[in-house]
């Protein structure tokens, strides 16, 4: 009888050490960056780019744009953005991938984004690309991006 409480016993610890938390964990992290994607969206539409790209960003955060020039740290990417000579700028997207590294605090996504903004000559410009976002966990459990 002992040994079939000691069975019992090793079973059910072998049994909650299994991968399936971490798969949940994993899920959670993803949903996490869904979640943190759409902020991120809405934070641009509500108070415009620089802003939004400025609070989603990791003190270290690099963004690179046209002609494959990088902006590197949060106040140069918000100067970026507020010297853009574009008017009325907004932007859409959504991701259709998000991968989390095994521990848990980076995170990749990618999807399709819209650029629409009034240019110098008052034309409406549209741009449609994909984007590609590298995310690292904060120590306060949120997430920034380091790559955009």
């Amino acid at each position: 009888m002992k040994k079939i409480i000691k069975l019992c016993f090793i079973l059910l610890i072998l049994n909650s050490c299994s991968p399936k938390s971490e798969t949940k964990n994993l899920t959670y992290a993803k949903l996490e960056i869904v979640k943190t994607e759409k902020d991120f969206e809405k934070l641009v539409a509500e108070k415009g780019p620089a802003e939004g790209f400025y609070q989603f960003a990791d003190s270290n955060a690099v963004i690179k744009r046209e002609h494959d020039t990088l902006i590197i740290g949060k106040a140069n990417i918000k100067n970026y953005y507020l010297n853009q000579k574009i008017k009325n700028p907004t932007v859409t997207w959504s991701p259709d991938a998000v991968t989390v590294s095994d521990a848990g605090d980076m995170a990749s996504s990618y999807g399709k984004y819209v650029w629409t903004f009034t240019d110098a000559s008052g034309k409406e410009q549209i741009y449609k690309g994909i984007f590609h976002t590298v995310w690292k966990k904060q120590k306060d459990g949120s997430w920034k991006y380091i790559w955009d």
